[in-house]
Order: structure tokens, then sequence, then C-alpha cells
């Protein structure tokens, strides 16, 4: 699965379902219909796509949008959800993460209680164990773990799994004034609690 087909994917995705369970259950069955080694070449993508979002700017914009903290977690799950914007915004939010405050996903959270946020959460855990479920419907391979799924993972990526911390510099949200310079669409629909 080359880098379109696994964006072809992500788009029908949001196409065919509207909430979160929806859209990972129609993925799953899709994905569940191919090779398996197109599965894990899916996760590959995945890899490659959220990696590209492990970024200081990225983080901060979800910073802003949780209130003035993200955790690791947190953040690992905003990157998952911000592929599921699809590839336009995915690839606007990497180049200016600013360009999420127009996300109607995101439009949608402003001026609600994060408290009542709920499917509406930006963030997306599931989406990076949808494969690894695909692949167990695949060959028929009850494992809870995952192992042979991992195992076919590393053996399609090699030495390709960068461990690297988050690309460029860090800076904190929570000053004011850099956070209007840097983010100010965000920073303007979403001020931090006094």
């Amino acid at each position: 699965m080359d880098i379109d087909s696994f964006w072809e994917l992500i788009e029908e995705c949001r196409h065919q379902a509207q909430s979160p369970d929806e859209r990972l259950a129609w993925l799953r069955d899709e994905l569940s219909r191919r090779s398996s080694a197109e599965v894990v070449q899916f996760q590959v993508r995945l890899d490659e796509e959220t990696h590209r979002a492990f970024t200081w700017d990225l983080w901060a914009a979800a910073d802003r949008i949780f209130g003035g903290w993200c955790s690791d977690d947190g953040f690992c799950y905003f990157g998952l959800w911000t592929v599921g914007l699809g590839r336009e915004a995915f690839t606007q939010a990497v180049a200016d993460p600013d360009t999420l405050a127009v996300t109607p996903e995101i439009q949608a959270l402003v001026s609600r209680p994060r408290d009542v946020w709920n499917n509406d959460w930006p963030g997306w855990e599931s989406l990076d164990y949808v494969a690894m479920e695909a692949y167990g419907i695949l060959t028929g391979v009850d494992d809870e773990c995952g192992e042979a799924f991992y195992e076919a993972l590393d053996a399609e990526q090699g030495d390709g799994g960068d461990n690297a911390g988050p690309l460029g510099e860090r800076w904190d949200v929570r000053y004011e004034n850099e956070a209007a310079r840097r983010l100010p669409r965000l920073s303007a629909i979403f001020p931090l609690p006094q």
C-alpha cells in the first residue's frame, strides 16, 4: 500500500461514517478484505504520517486546544486524530498547526466546555490498533497482544523506526505573546483558563 492508497482509505472512511467508532468499524472491515501485507503496509504508512506530525509546533497547538497542557499519550492520540482529518487538513496542520482553527472538527469545540467534548475530543487512539485487528481477522490469529502483527510490522519497517524526539524547537503555549504570534487563531478561540 503506497501513501496515496493509504490516504484514499482515510478519505473514504471519513465519507462512509461519522462517529469515530463507526469509522473504525468501516476501516477494519475494509482492511480485512485486503491481503495481510496490505494491512501491515497501512500501519507502516500510518506510523510514517504520525511521525511527520511529531513536532513541537503541533504539540503546542494540542496544548492550546486542551487548555494549556497535553500529555505525551494525549499528543500521540492527537496526531492520530489529525491523520483522521484527511490528507489536506493533515498536511496543512503539519506545515502550520494554526490552520486547525478553521477545521469543522475544531470549530465544533469552540465555546464548549472540555468536559462535554466526549466523542468530539481531538484524539483517536483506536486508529493505531485498527490494522492489528484487521490482521487478526485475516490471519485467524487470536492474539490480544498482536505479537504476530508486530513481528510482520517490524519485518516490513526494518530499521525505519525513528524514536527521536519531536521536530523543531520546544516552546510554551502558556506564554500568551508567543502563543498569539505562533498560533493566533487557536489562541483566540481557546483562551487559557485563568
